[in-house]
């Protein structure tokens, strides 16, 4: 299952430089995770400052 960022991500870039598979993009005005790339590592998980990134069924 994929992950979603919610709208409390402060588009930091942190999470995009974690993800091994370059799932995450820089969008206007936050970053977002393309969910047929993700494959729920949970890399950007571990990172995020704000605790934005979340399962994609939440």
């Amino acid at each position: 299952m994929a992950h979603k960022i919610l709208d409390t991500c402060i588009a930091c870039g942190v999470c995009a430089g974690e993800c091994p598979f370059e799932a995450i993009q820089e969008g206007d005005p936050i970053y977002f995770i393309d969910p047929e790339i993700c494959t729920d590592c949970g890399a950007c998980v571990e990172v995020c400052p704000t605790e934005s990134i979340v399962p994609a069924d939440e």
